[in-house]
């Protein structure tokens, strides 16, 4: 138990300090930083859905412009 604590405060010391030390070396307030990594997730999460959703349409819109054709008299 107590190796977990040590590592919990470990992390706390070193890894969770990381947008108050941004902050402080961009003269800024803490809460605008941490609302900056908020909304570049939020913005990037849905960017790749867009280009997914992009990727779609035009596959099925190249399946409509080239239909299968099973023999010369289907045109």
């Amino acid at each position: 138990m107590r190796a977990v604590l040590q590592l919990k405060y470990f992390f706390e010391k070193n890894g969770f300090h990381v947008s108050s030390r941004l902050a402080d070396k961009l003269g800024m307030r803490v809460s605008d930083v941490r609302l900056f990594f908020i909304y570049i997730s939020f913005v990037t999460a849905g960017l790749w859905f867009g280009v997914y959703l992009t990727l779609a349409f035009w596959i099925r819109l190249k399946d409509l412009v080239r239909a299968k054709r099973t023999s010369v008299f289907d045109l």
